[in-house]
């Protein structure tokens, strides 16, 4: 199955006349032998729509893929990247007949015994998995989401192209070692199959809806575990309104301003409070309560960040607003981003031609997202190392920066985001951040302080400094055996030629 999926690659590759992206050492023949076979391919449209078009027919897997790349200018190209972002993740629906297989073989027993209602026509499709609503026996409406019938071998046979073609990258390629094939496969192959992991999206979902308890700005929906499995997740039904229905919305009196900028909150909120955020944020998983509140679904893409990264992200957003540039160079290299022999002042003068220019425009104008695009492609130039949890919190801020914008588009990102990194720094660093570190390791130096005197008393029960002084002892006794016997050789050696001259 994999030779003849391979075969229509290449087919796609020729038709779309993408043979010019085959570039490195021994390909020339491989390219002619593209251009004999498809010399009727359409060559003459911008090569990053022929890319769009080629992953779009390949399906979803390779749609998915191409959404990864649109997020990834330190290695691709821009004019690519533009394109690629254009992809969309929608497929036709799985027929009623494997849903009602699925479900039967998920819990064991016939779906009918398990859901009081459940309708069978989707109401959502994606590549990976579908929605329908339903109805537990004891009448609360729910959103079930069922895994597609063999996704799991689909996507093990297009990653498995994926990585050979990652391997003849790294092989043929002049700058492969700028474009790190293969690391970029495995990074999709992580986030794709996390996302086969219904009972994970699950956990995710509990995450953050206890990280947002009580909170007024999100409501994340209850998830029902016990009806819950790799294969399908159960979660509470939401009524809301889809977050691009401007029109409704409005309808409800809720102030489309005001929520723009919450949005920006709950995006800096989840990545520097919790360290934990909704990296798919797309309209489609986006919905607004009638009271105002911002509904999230979708937890199957989650990004994470740890503490050295959320102080290093804290400085360069809160440097880039100041426009203090040297400060933004200097928290790349701190952290490890680029290489510790970049060049300061090279660097500062690279990231202030890019941003300097951004910053002459109005502030409505300026997009902090495509700023951190066009400072990666800064970075390729100086072997910048771009962290997987980095390239997923890049992609998230351009969907909420854009999401914002829709909704308000005087948004002014920066406004709203300065006071909730102003005060994540005071909360962290400073008085506030040591009083907070000393309760948080209260605990453990409770439980070590009273531990002290009889750790003490044993080292000293045990003799440990008489045991050193023992052996130090009997080191230095048989370096003065060493010693002696290799002075007897030497005398009894010097005798021996002193004979021989006397003889």
């Amino acid at each position: 199955m994999r030779f003849f999926r391979l075969l229509r690659i290449v087919s796609t590759i020729g038709r779309h006349g993408l043979d010019e992206f085959l570039v490195g050492r021994g390909l020339g023949i491989v390219r002619l032998a593209f251009r004999v076979a498809f010399f009727w391919a359409d060559r003459s449209g911008p090569r990053g729509v022929r890319l769009r078009l080629a992953l779009e027919e390949l399906g979803p897997i390779f749609v998915k893929f191409g959404q990864l790349l649109s997020i990834r200018p330190d290695l691709i190209p821009t004019d690519i990247t533009d394109e690629l972002s254009k992809l969309q993740d929608s497929v036709p629906p799985f027929p009623a007949e494997q849903v009602v297989e699925t479900l039967d073989r998920a819990y064991a027993k016939p779906y009918a015994e398990v859901f009081r209602n459940f309708d069978l026509t989707p109401v959502a499709s994606a590549s990976v998995a579908q929605v329908h609503f339903a109805e537990l026996p004891d009448g609360r409406e729910v959103a079930v989401k069922i895994l597609r019938p063999h996704i799991a071998e689909t996507i093990d046979n297009d990653t498995g192209i994926l990585y050979v073609v990652a391997g003849l990258i790294e092989r043929m390629h002049p700058l492969s070692d700028l474009l790190r094939a293969r690391e970029v496969v495995r990074e999709f192959d992580k986030i794709i199959h996390d996302e086969l992991d219904l009972l994970r999206e699950a956990s995710s979902m509990s995450t953050v809806r206890r990280n947002f308890a009580g909170s007024r700005i999100l409501y994340v929906p209850d998830v029902y575990f016990d009806w819950c499995t790799k294969e399908v997740m159960v979660m509470e039904r939401i009524d809301a309104i889809p977050v691009n229905d401007i029109e409704q919305i409005r309808a409800h009196g809720i102030d489309t301003a005001t929520l723009g900028r919450n949005g920006v909150e709950i995006f800096f909120t989840q990545v520097f409070r919790d360290g934990f955020f909704h990296a798919d944020m797309h309209p489609g998983n986006i919905f607004v309560a009638r009271d105002g509140r911002y509904c999230g679904i979708d937890y199957g893409i989650m990004g994470s960040l740890p503490e050295v990264d959320k102080n290093c992200l804290a400085l360069i957003f809160i440097a880039f607003f100041k426009r203090d540039y040297k400060a933004v160079a200097l928290a790349h290299i701190d952290a490890g981003w680029v290489p510790a022999d970049t060049g300061l002042e090279e660097f500062e003068g690279a990231i202030r031609s890019v941003c300097e220019p951004i910053f002459d425009k109005p502030l409505k104008d300026i997009y902090f997202g495509k700023l951190l695009l066009r400072l990666f492609e800064v970075g390729r130039r100086f072997r910048m190392d771009i962290q997987p949890q980095l390239v997923l919190l890049q992609k998230t801020l351009l969907q909420v920066e854009g999401l914002g914008r829709h909704l308000d588009p005087e948004l002014d990102l920066r406004t709203s985001a300065q006071p909730i990194l102003e005060r994540w720094m005071r909360e962290n660093y400073g008085p506030r951040g040591l009083w907070k570190q000393i309760r948080s390791e209260a605990p453990m130096w409770a439980k070590s302080l009273p531990q002290i005197p009889r750790l003490v008393h044993k080292v000293l029960a045990d003799d440990a400094p008489g045991r050193i002084e023992r052996a130090l002892n009997k080191l230095e006794a048989a370096q003065r055996r060493q010693t002696n016997i290799l002075l007897a050789i030497a005398l009894i050696l010097a005798f021996m030629v002193l004979g021989l001259l006397l003889r």
